[in-house]
């Protein structure tokens, strides 16, 4: 599993509070907020770059594509907004429900 960095604090960022302050790697899971993307400094129900074999297509920063997510981010801290969403439990955890939420990205 990856840990994360905190930068304030000595608890453990996975059962602690979600903060601006701290550093996340790709696809860290906090329970009741989900997935973490660094490239997009967001959480998502899907892990980044997860692939869908029925769909064919990969999920990353809320939409699907034909090819995974290239970045050189891997690890980043969550804009204060997300932060603050994660906190109340109202992050928008993309990855379920209809097509129409969906996106398409060609490459």
């Amino acid at each position: 599993m990856a840990t994360a960095l905190g930068s304030c604090g000595s608890g453990d960022p996975a059962t602690g509070p979600v903060r601006a302050q701290s550093v996340y790697t790709n696809n860290f899971f906090v329970p009741g907020v989900g997935y973490y993307h660094a490239p997009f400094r967001a959480w998502y129900s899907q892990p980044y770059n997860h692939f869908d074999a029925q769909r064919k297509q990969f999920f990353f920063g809320g939409q699907w594509a034909a090819q995974p997510h290239a970045s050189i981010t891997n690890i980043s801290a969550p804009t204060p907004e997300m932060a603050a969403r994660a906190q109340r439990g109202d992050v928008r955890r993309s990855g379920f429900g209809s097509s129409s939420r969906s996106h398409f990205v060609s490459s």
